[in-house]
C-alpha cells in the first residue's frame, strides 16, 4: 500500500542533509506537552535553538486540534531539520473526514485561535490530505520554519 500526497510542504533542498525525527503518541490531552518536549529535543540536538519558542507553540496548537477534532487513538509529530536553516514539521492524524481551518476567534473566546496562530509564526504552513491511491486517508497539519527568514504573515 502507497501513500499519495497532494499540496505537501516544501521539503526538498538543494543542501544534502536533513535530519528526520519521528514521535508517535497517543491522541491525549497531556500529547501536546510530549510533542513540545520532543520538537525541544529535536531543535536543540542541531543548534536551532532560536526556533524552539515558535516551534512548540505551533505543535501545541497542531496537536490540540488533532486531540479535540480528529476521531483518531494516535497521532504522529515529524520534525525534518535541513542543513540550510529550515525545519519542517508534520503533524499527522488518519481522519482524512475532518479538516481543519483558520477560525475567527472572538476576543474572549479561550479557543479557536490555533492555525491562525501557527500561519503567523511559521515561514509557511499549510494542510495535506494523505491518500492511499484513489482515497484519503489521513492528513498533516504542517508549517516550515525559518532563522534566516521572518514568518509570513497572512490572515
Amino acid at each position: 500500500m502507497s501513500t499519495a500526497t497532494l499540496a505537501t510542504p516544501l521539503t526538498t533542498t538543494a543542501h544534502k542533509t536533513a535530519q528526520t525525527y519521528q514521535l508517535t503518541a497517543p491522541a491525549t490531552a497531556t500529547t501536546a506537552h510530549v510533542a513540545r518536549s520532543f520538537i525541544t529535543a529535536a531543535l536543540a540536538a542541531n543548534a536551532h535553538e532560536p526556533l524552539i519558542g515558535d516551534a512548540c507553540v505551533c505543535v501545541s496548537d497542531a496537536v490540540a486540534n488533532v486531540v479535540t477534532h480528529a476521531r483518531v487513538a494516535a497521532l504522529t509529530v515529524e520534525v525534518v531539520v535541513h542543513d540550510n536553516g529550515s525545519v519542517v514539521v508534520a503533524v499527522r492524524d488518519d481522519d482524512p473526514g475532518r479538516l481543519p481551518w483558520p477560525r475567527s476567534a472572538r476576543a474572549d473566546a479561550e479557543n479557536g485561535r490555533g492555525l491562525t496562530l501557527v500561519r503567523r509564526l511559521a515561514h509557511a504552513s499549510g494542510v495535506t490530505l494523505l491518500w492511499d491511491e484513489l482515497r484519503p486517508i489521513g492528513k498533516e497539519v504542517w508549517f516550515v520554519l525559518r532563522e534566516d527568514a521572518p514568518a509570513a504573515i497572512s490572515g
